[in-house]
């Protein structure tokens, strides 16, 4: 009987260092310290051609866009045209006459190429032999006139006197018909002169240049 109480005993001692040990280390307990990380952002890397990083691209510029060119001017109308003859010049073989346009607009306008010459006479007006060949030698151009401004081309008028009288059949005239280039409607410019009736080349052209013109 002694001997099972001494065993309770000791039993009972086990427990209690058991609880103090238990109770002593979780009373004892020191916080814990509270670590913060601050987590860096990563940075894409590109290899190159040659397995190096690449370099970061550069910024592309916005391409600044040309203004649009302007339309050149719409042709000139023979209704806002004038025309007189210019300059004169008489050679052995003719005449040389300076054609003159004149913008009677308010409003530039564009002359290109050749005009269209003939001599007329009488009452109506009838033309009288062939039209004026173009001169190939004078090739076209833009001819931009401002308000009041001028072109020129230059007609020559070959010596119908220097043709067999048959072969011409030679008649006076009192008006050349100028139909300005690109147009169909004539402008009559007063001026006397003689051509041939017969179909023999009296009239030549040149085409449409700026300014007054000279002989």
């Amino acid at each position: 009987m002694r001997a099972r109480l001494i065993a309770a005993a000791f039993v009972l001692a086990a427990i209690g260092l058991m609880t103090c040990a238990c109770t002593t280390q979780s009373g004892s307990a020191s916080p814990q310290a509270t670590v913060t990380v601050t987590a860096q952002p990563k940075h894409t890397v590109t290899a190159g051609p040659s397995g190096q990083p690449a370099a970061p691209a550069a910024p592309v510029a916005a391409a600044a866009s040309a203004p649009a060119a302007a339309p050149p001017p719409a042709g000139c109308s023979t209704r806002y045209l004038g025309a007189k003859a210019g300059v004169s010049q008489g050679t052995a073989d003719g005449t040389y006459v300076v054609l003159v346009f004149e913008n009677l607009d308010n409003h530039p306008c564009t002359l290109y190429g050749y005009p269209g010459v003939a001599m007329d006479t009488g009452v109506p007006v009838t033309q009288v032999g062939l039209a004026a060949a173009e001169d190939p030698g004078t090739p076209r151009e833009l001819v931009t006139l401002g308000p009041h401004g001028t072109a020129s081309a230059l007609l020559r008028i070959g010596n119908a006197a220097g043709y067999p009288p048959a072969a011409c059949k030679p008649v006076s005239t009192q008006w050349l018909q100028v139909i300005p280039p690109n147009q169909s409607v004539p402008i009559y410019v007063g001026y006397t002169s003689q051509t041939c009736a017969k179909p023999v080349q009296i009239l030549t052209v040149d085409a449409v240049r700026p300014g007054a013109g000279s002989s």
